[in-house]
């Protein structure tokens, strides 16, 4: 995955400055059926989990991992409230929980689809190696138990672009093509003074690849939930 320690601490206000809609999100989530245990792969500061236990405090356990310290700990302070919630720190191409989920979901932290119109959509990963991403969803595959889910999230296309957030910050986004992918640049000015600068690397998969790599995992393709949806969805078989 990533690693997003730059940006952690202004990773809260970009994002709940329009850049995710978090109730949409959780609704599409509980959308898609019960569940008595889930996990987020790429929880960041914890904004879905926090969404999501905040409207539906039944759910017995709750837990979420990522690789950088610095979102995590902002994740736990955030989470502390919530019991059933557990955050580690984890490699997706090395984590082993112990445990099986009947959903686990990824909103644009390890793995998400790019729908653009009539084009056909595409695998974004932020792991940049073909084989990370393969022990990376085998990995997954170890986390959820025969008829469990794992959704996968839906975004539009990458784009350059600046606008004004909040405090009077402005954020901008650079993208440039890579083999085999993009390299995505995030700033953060203040006037003339530059807050926060993060590059990330990411790899992209056309659709009949990437649904290859998830059906030799155990994946298969379900649906979308029509218009609107946040979500690709995948049955374990």
């Amino acid at each position: 995955m990533g690693d997003y320690t730059n940006m952690s601490a202004y990773y809260d206000l970009i994002m709940t400055s329009g850049y995710y809609d978090y109730q949409k999100i959780v609704d599409n989530i509980v959308h898609h059926g019960e569940f008595d245990n889930v996990l987020e792969l790429g929880c960041g500061t914890g904004l879905i989990l926090q969404e999501l236990v905040t409207r539906h405090p039944a759910i017995p356990k709750v837990t979420g991992i990522d690789l950088t310290s610095a979102m995590l700990n902002i994740a736990s302070e955030r989470l502390n409230p919530y019991p059933n919630v557990s955050l580690q720190r984890q490699n997706v191409t090395q984590f082993d929980l112990q445990s099986t989920y009947d959903l686990a979901f990824s909103y644009g932290g390890v793995w998400y689809f790019v729908v653009d119109g009539d084009n056909e959509p595409f695998m974004v990963s932020h792991l940049s190696a073909h084989e990370d991403n393969c022990r990376g969803i085998e990995r997954v595959a170890g986390h959820v138990h025969s008829g469990g889910r794992l959704l996968l999230g839906i975004q539009g296309p990458h784009h350059d672009y600046q606008r004004p957030i909040k405090n009077g910050y402005v954020y901008s986004q650079k993208i440039e093509p890579a083999d085999h992918g993009f390299t995505k640049h995030y700033y953060l000015t203040d006037h003339d003074e530059t807050l926060m600068a993060q590059t990330i690397r990411y790899r992209v998969y056309p659709l009949d690849e990437a649904l290859a790599l998830l059906a030799d995992n155990g994946f298969q393709f379900d649906r979308q939930t029509g218009i609107g949806s946040h979500f690709f969805e995948f049955h374990k078989t």
